[in-house]
């Protein structure tokens, strides 16, 4: 249901188009990452502060309730409503580094891993270190009071943030860093800062309250509201700063915050113990944490099971045959070398008692350490990406006192054998306690229901009788909201139900999270996942997607395409067919066209979904006959078509460009947007023709872009095929280009237009010649757009040919034979998401470091979204994919600007007004005699 008339009037006059209220838009943002799902009325994109204040004092004024939503990670439900969501990602990332990195001040769109990018520069680091830091935005962190794997309590956020704005209920603004804050807050919220100081005083002098503070909060501990500020801190305002963090949305908004950081320990050493039994591993918990480990992560004999069917899983772990053993993955990480040494000069003696089931060592390897850490970030991935279609995956947390971990641990395992939860894992953070676990339910079947309700009343008894806290992370949310009182007795649940009633009069902030008194409120709003297709049933809907996505501010993101569709196959189950024509209407436009397919949701999905390619299979399912027939036509045609494309580009060139952009608009508003491109002056001048180059004593066969020959240099720039060349020719390098090459392509624009037999034909015209050009695959072939390496990859895949990147090739064949005589001042880089899944992106820099001892990666670059055509077919994607980067790289001017791909040049060109060159352009002129 969307927002009645009247409310929508009045939330579009606070900020024109901030409202969005189609059902694609309601329905794809009502998905989270926890097993709850709710449709918002309708979603609101706040623009800033005064606009937030002015949509809570609007919420009061109508009674509608509210709900911010971020990064939706979350996974206790606390970023679900069926009111008003308010997107207080979009326009919400400002990051500032303050008094050289030792303090940062953030709103609550940046994600963890952005604030971190910035900080690294000062060696220095958040307190909080949660492992969704890719995704997770502080928003959430301050809400769910966000710790991690090694910052224990002492660095979370209560203990780490220093001040923040806040947007009270009423829409009253505070900054708790203002010198007079708590006065401020005494005048604009007098019932509040009287009734926190009233709290304060009644806490403290109730002795058996105080204790049970103490006690709660010895482990960590976000269940309910952290009442453990009435006995940390004294002012009101401070009080109220420090009950906000961990408090889900529930009191107030932080429209900013500041934190103190911590220094990068840099150096690290990491291991895998192997022990027989679960005790075998706790008993050994108490010497190991007191040697200093930064991190201590336990995984149980399930968990161990589930990793050996990881394809990542290292050797030592597949020899393991497990039985009841459990295993310790360790990591020392030290401010300096020398401190380093010390710690593994002393580690045999400290292992030598210890009950191993294996020798334990520790690694400094790069390469090790990554190993032994995929081994505990993957299970999640493992157990979620295997689970059977149709089920919901759900990661809860919990934490008791470490004496009571083995206890804990067994009683669980007990719980899943007795209620039938296979493959359920058991992992965590064992040096606080705090361990996660994972089931799969069906909630569309009333008796898993049923089950899931059992096990969790039996579970909160194990916890709870073993002096743990019901949610140590992940926040109370919905799931755990009614065990509050439980947890914390009549009098403190007083407390927090005060804390709230004095912040939230009428209740409108996110309702039914952290207290309810429903006792079926956790099973309430479950979510479904029907079953569609590979791609969308092995969705978690985790979210670590977004972040990636060139799509994401302007249209939808890889986990709201993969919910669309389940969306759309629960509205045709349930047979509303107006619901599914109008999804498949919208879809078009915000799921297809504007989706740049370039597979890096993929690097950063746990489960290793391309969403992209999802896509490309539904163009094609969309595509018209015609235009079907044309695209094949012309992978027979190749050569013809790309000289006519540079014709038409060097005559475009020649014209006025408003008449040249007149023609192409009306040709889009006539034939389609997806179908025809929008021209623009910035475009170069059409490419030259490829040809033929026979080379004796050749090491390589060069196949030269076909976007190089469409689209040409950049002014008075020389190409890449031209830079490309000279370069070897300077290096004593031979290569040779193929006959037929005018004709080959790497059959990329058909599989992004989602057109297979045009890539079927251009595979059979392009894999014989190379093979007979490398002589069956003894020569490599080389590529000089990364995009097209990839393309090329993909096309010859089961042929015998290798296929290499030209920077690649140049870096390790090349380079190493020329000599630098004109070294570039600076050079901004731009990586790719084509590097960045062949591993390109390291050698380019490298390559950009051999001529400039000033090389720069922009923290928020990203992929361009040019993606061959789209950025000419959409270029309103490519203009919002690339907002972020060349806002950061509009604070200075390099001596160059470079990328690896001709198409993501012109994008970058496009959004920055400088010239992108490719990388070995560059080094072509730096190394020219």
């Amino acid at each position: 249901m969307a927002p009645s008339a009247e409310l929508a009037e009045r939330l579009e006059r606070l900020a024109p188009g901030t409202v969005r209220d189609r059902a694609i838009d309601r329905l794809a943002m009502a998905h989270d990452a926890s097993h709850y799902l709710m449709t918002p009325l309708g979603v609101v994109t706040v623009r800033d502060t005064a606009h937030l204040a002015a949509l809570l004092r609007l919420s009061g004024s109508s009674g509608t309730p509210i709900a911010f939503r971020s990064g939706g990670t979350s996974l206790s439900g606390q970023a679900s409503t069926e009111g008003l969501l308010l997107d207080t990602r979009r326009n919400f990332r400002a990051i500032e580094v303050l008094d050289g990195g030792a303090r940062v001040r953030v709103q609550p769109g940046a994600t963890v891993r952005q604030v971190n990018a910035r900080l690294a520069r000062h060696t220095r680091k958040l307190g909080p270190d949660p492992a969704s830091e890719a995704a997770c935005t502080v928003g959430g962190v301050v809400a769910n009071n966000s710790s991690g794997m090694s910052c224990g309590t002492e660095f979370n956020t209560y203990n780490t943030i220093e001040s923040a704005v806040l947007v009270l209920a009423d829409g009253t603004v505070l900054d708790t860093a203002a010198p007079d804050a708590d006065e401020r807050m005494r005048e604009a919220a007098p019932a509040l800062w009287h009734g926190l100081a009233e709290l304060r005083d009644r806490v403290r002098s109730d002795p058996a309250m105080v204790e049970t503070i103490r006690r709660q909060y010895a482990i960590k501990n976000t269940m309910g509201y952290g009442v453990n500020a009435f006995l940390d801190h004294d002012s009101p305002v401070q009080l109220l700063l420090h009950l906000v963090v961990g408090s889900e949305g529930t009191l107030a908004f932080v429209a900013e915050a500041t934190f103190r950081t911590l220094p990068v320990r840099a150096h690290t050493a990491t291991g895998m113990l192997y022990f027989p039994t679960l005790a075998d591993a706790t008993g050994a918990l108490p010497a190991l944490v007191a040697s200093g480990l930064a991190t201590v992560e336990l995984l149980d004999a399930t968990s161990l099971r589930v990793a050996q069917r990881d394809p990542g899983a290292d050797d030592e772990l597949l020899a393991l045959r497990v039985d009841r053993h459990a295993a310790l993955l360790v990591e020392y990480q030290e401010a300096d070398a020398d401190a380093l040494a010390s710690r593994l000069a002393a580690w045999p003696e400290l292992v030598a008692p210890l009950p191993l089931a294996q020798p334990a060592t520790l690694t400094q390897d790069p390469r090790r350490r990554d190993a032994l850490w995929h081994i505990r970030k993957d299970l999640y991935a493992t157990v979620a990406g295997n689970r059977p279609s149709g089920t919901t995956a759900m990661l809860e947390d919990i934490a008791v006192p470490v004496a009571a971990l083995r206890e804990t641990c067994e009683g669980l395992t007990a719980l899943f054998d007795r209620h039938g939860y296979e493959d359920s894992v058991i992992f965590g953070h064992a040096k606080d306690g705090n361990i996660h676990f994972m089931l799969t339910e069906r909630f569309d079947d009333p008796g898993s229901t049923q089950r899931y309700a059992e096990f969790t009343e039996e579970m909160v008894a194990l916890v709870l009788r073993n002096g743990g806290t019901l949610k140590a992370e992940h926040g109370t949310g919905r799931i755990m909201a009614p065990y509050v009182r439980r947890q914390f007795g009549d009098d403190l649940y007083g407390v927090m139900l005060r804390v709230k009633e004095l912040a939230d009069p009428r209740g409108l902030l996110n309702p039914g999270v952290l207290l309810n008194e429903d006792p079926d409120g956790p099973l309430q709003h479950l979510k479904l996942t029907p079953t569609v297709e590979a791609e969308v049933d092995r969705c978690v809907e985790c979210g670590y997607c977004e972040p990636v996505c060139p799509s994401k501010d302007l249209t939808v993101t890889p986990r709201q395409r993969i919910v669309l569709r389940r969306e759309r196959e629960r509205a045709r189950l349930a047979g509303d067919a107006e619901l599914v024509a109008e999804l498949d209407r919208d879809y078009g436009y915000d799921g297809l066209d504007t989706c740049a397919a370039d597979g890096m949701c993929q690097t950063a999905c746990p489960v290793r979904i391309d969403t992209g390619k999802l896509v490309k299979r539904l163009r094609a399912e969309h595509d018209h006959p015609v235009a079907g027939a044309g695209w094949d036509a012309a992978a027979k045609h190749w050569g013809t078509v790309t000289r006519a494309g540079a014709t038409a580009m060097t005559t475009a060139k020649l014209l006025p460009a408003p008449l040249v952009t007149a023609v192409t608009d009306l040709g889009r508003t006539l034939l389609g947007a997806d179908d025809v491109p929008r021209y623009d002056g910035g475009l170069p001048r059409g490419g030259t023709r490829r040809r033929a180059r026979a080379t004796a004593d050749a090491v390589a066969v060069y196949v030269p872009s076909c976007i190089g020959s469409m689209f040409g240099p950049a002014d008075a720039s020389q190409g890449v095929r031209d830079a490309f060349l000279a370069l070897c020719e300077r290096a004593g390098v031979a290569v040779t280009i193929p006959e037929g090459v005018e004709s080959m392509c790497c059959g990329t624009p058909w599989t992004s237009k989602g057109n297979p037999a045009g890539h079927r034909t251009m595979a059979a015209n392009v894999v014989p010649a190379l093979q007979e050009a490398t002589r069956g695959g003894e020569l490599p072939v080389i590529s000089d757009g990364v995009s097209c390496t990839e393309g090329f990859l993909n096309l010859a895949a089961g042929s015998g040919l290798t296929v290499i990147d030209a920077v690649a090739f140049v870096e390790r064949e090349v380079l190493p034979a020329l000599s630098v005589r004109a070294p570039f001042a600076s050079i901004a880089v731009h990586p790719t998401c084509s590097s960045t899944h062949l591993g390109v992106t390291d050698p380019m820099v490298r390559v950009a470091s051999a001529i400039s001892d000033d090389v720069v990666v922009p923290v928020d670059w990203g992929c361009c979204a040019f993606a061959g055509d789209r950025g000419m077919l959409h270029p309103e994607l490519t203009a919002s994919a690339t907002r972020a980067e060349s806002a950061e790289l509009a604070g200075r001017e390099f001596a160059a600007y470079a990328s690896a791909n001709r198409t993501c040049e012109l994008g970058m060109t496009r959004a920055t007004g400088k010239p992108y060159r490719h990388i070995l352009e560059l080094l072509d002129d730096a190394t020219r005699t």
